[in-house]
């Protein structure tokens, strides 16, 4: 069983990410999250905090001389900005100095699209400084450095992912443009905003600067794909051990998502069944599937053709032209808290996602495979492909079980 837990605030001393269950034997490099955190800071129309607040890692337990030891895996994420919020944030009873006063106000302007106000009304808060500050999206810099222990730990058994924006705003890669793959990553962190396709591409980059000139944000829709998945990952059985299931849950639950698809997913309802849906075929290799609608689950399993998820991120709800709100502390109406914003984020959701989607993929695994050593969970993998009958055999399992093979190499 894999577990994963996150503490900490925006402007508090560090994040905290602990994950529990990952087995022993994984190759775990300090750099490689590095790299993942600085890639949810990429992207064009990011706001000046990405430049100036830098995120201090540090490999508390669970990790000796690079490979994991099967114990929990603690992870701190400091924040270089820490001194400036030590009077707001501390922790003790603290009387403010003249000096953080102006930073320490109360928030009593709820923003629309945030938590403030259902926060405050749920927690019994007059002010929404406690709310905003664990409801940021400073706190996905704590999944991505889980699901840089997630995707490490795939890895190993041939199963490699990658993200990619679709669209920002009404801007959308066309229906025929070509996936990219893992080894395209490279390429997609130099672009922009994260784009397969340099024309649509280019038209994003208009859109955004075009928001900004307004004073306004955008939103979009992001994929993650992931190659080399055995079939059988998930079940049918019950409702809270179906795959896709998993994923729409764990993508949803990142700040500003409000929509999850599966393979083309609201497409696909606008299609005659005999239009919507993957046939099968013999081949020399083993049965195949002519098409990918699905996006690599069928029943709530895998189909180990490759998985593609969507996720649609609303636009940033802290709009430098102010929404307007209502004073809770005097009830009069007024224009909402404007702290530092981004025109636009979407290309950082994209690795968020990324990271969701491989913790999600990583506890499959683990429920379906086990092991106490990286090497374990291989050699059942390899044996529960193996044993599948041969007419049953799917040509992308074949290739899973390369991949895995040539992992274990």
């Amino acid at each position: 069983m894999l577990r994963v837990l996150t503490a900490g605030e925006s402007h508090g001393p560090e994040l905290v990410a602990i994950m529990e269950g990952l087995p022993a034997g994984v190759p775990i490099s300090s750099d490689a999250i590095r790299a993942d955190l600085a890639r949810r800071k990429l992207g064009y129309g990011r706001g000046s905090r990405m430049k100036f607040e830098e995120d201090e890692l540090t490999i508390s337990s669970g990790v000796r001389h690079g490979l994991t030891l099967g114990s929990p895996i603690a992870l701190r994420i400091g924040n270089t900005e820490w001194p400036k919020w030590v009077e707001v944030m501390n922790p003790e009873p603290t009387e403010l100095t003249e000096k953080s006063r102006g930073r320490g106000a109360a928030l009593t302007r709820p923003r629309p699209g945030h938590a403030d106000l259902v926060g405050m009304q749920k927690y019994d808060f007059d002010e929404a400084r406690p709310i905003l500050e664990r409801a940021s999206a400073r706190e996905t810099a704590a999944r991505v450095a889980l699901g840089a222990l997630a995707r490490a730990f795939l890895s190993e058994l041939g199963i490699r992912l990658v993200s990619h924006t679709l669209s920002i705003g009404p801007m959308r890669v066309p229906e025929d443009a070509s996936l990219p793959t893992p080894d395209d990553v490279d390429v997609l962190d130099a672009d922009p905003l994260r784009c397969f396709d340099a024309a649509t591409s280019a038209r994003m980059v208009a859109e955004v600067d075009d928001a900004r000139r307004a004073g306004d944000t955008l939103g979009g829709v992001v994929e993650v794909l992931a190659y080399g998945l055995p079939p059988g990952l998930g079940s049918h059985v019950h409702w809270d051990r179906r795959l896709d299931g998993k994923l729409a849950q764990a993508l949803m639950s990142i700040q500003a998502i409000k929509g999850v698809e599966v393979g083309d997913g609201f497409v696909t309802t606008t299609r005659r069944g005999s239009q919507a849906h993957d046939e099968l075929f013999a081949t020399a290799e083993g049965i195949a599937r002519a098409s990918d609608r699905a996006g690599g689950t069928e029943g709530g399993m895998s189909t180990g053709t490759v998985l593609r998820v969507r996720a649609g991120m609303k636009p940033i709800a802290t709009v430098p032209h102010a929404l307007r709100t209502i004073d809770v502390a005097t009830g009069t109406a007024a224009t909402a808290h404007h702290q530092r914003s981004d025109v636009c984020a979407v290309p950082a959701a994209g690795v968020v996602a990324e990271a969701m989607t491989a913790i999600v993929l990583a506890e499959a695994v683990l429920e379906k495979f086990g092991g106490d050593s990286v090497g374990e969970t291989r050699r059942n993998l390899l044996s529960y492909l193996d044993a599948l009958p041969d007419a049953l055999r799917t040509t992308p399992a074949s290739d899973a079980a390369a991949a895995a093979t040539d992992a274990g190499v």
